[in-house]
């Protein structure tokens, strides 16, 4: 009997997943737990229905990345930090500071473990600085240390 798994079954399949499943085991066992709905044409039609909902959302999410990787490559951040008399800079900006700065200035939402950064920047002048936005899509924006 072919099924519709409504969850996550270990050894057996993932949501929305459709399945051969012995009757005796779709009957007995993943019906009445509401695991599984028979995959006849009205519930094959709610899968493809909810498949093509959370595809728009991908495609929005894409757009949606795209359009701020546009922003953030005319955008140039002015970091000011303090620096030593031999021009050293004290800690360095953090990709915390980056999306504050972001946030606050730009009103771009971005969270800071996006900001790919191995280290704080420690040096004075501009900097690119990689963003990722979505799967594949990148932003990339300038930060500018400046002495304070």
């Amino acid at each position: 009997m072919k099924v519709i798994l409504l969850q996550n079954i270990k050894n057996v399949g993932q949501k929305d997943e459709i399945i051969n499943a012995s009757d005796g085991y779709a009957r007995n066992f993943l019906f009445p737990k509401k695991l599984a709905v028979p995959a006849d044409k009205e519930n094959m039609a709610k899968l493809k229905s909810r498949e093509n909902s959370k595809q728009y959302k991908k495609d929005q999410e894409r757009e949606k990345a795209q359009e701020i990787a546009n922003k953030l490559s005319k955008i140039m951040i002015k970091v000011k930090v303090k620096v030593g008399e031999s021009g050293k800079i004290f800690g360095g900006v953090s990709s915390k500071e980056i999306a504050e700065v972001l946030r606050k200035e730009h009103q771009i939402e971005i969270d800071k473990k996006k900001v790919e950064l191995k280290e704080p920047i420690k040096v004075l002048g501009i900097t690119n600085v990689k963003i990722k936005l979505y799967e594949g899509i990148y932003g990339n924006v300038k930060v500018d240390v400046l002495p304070e």
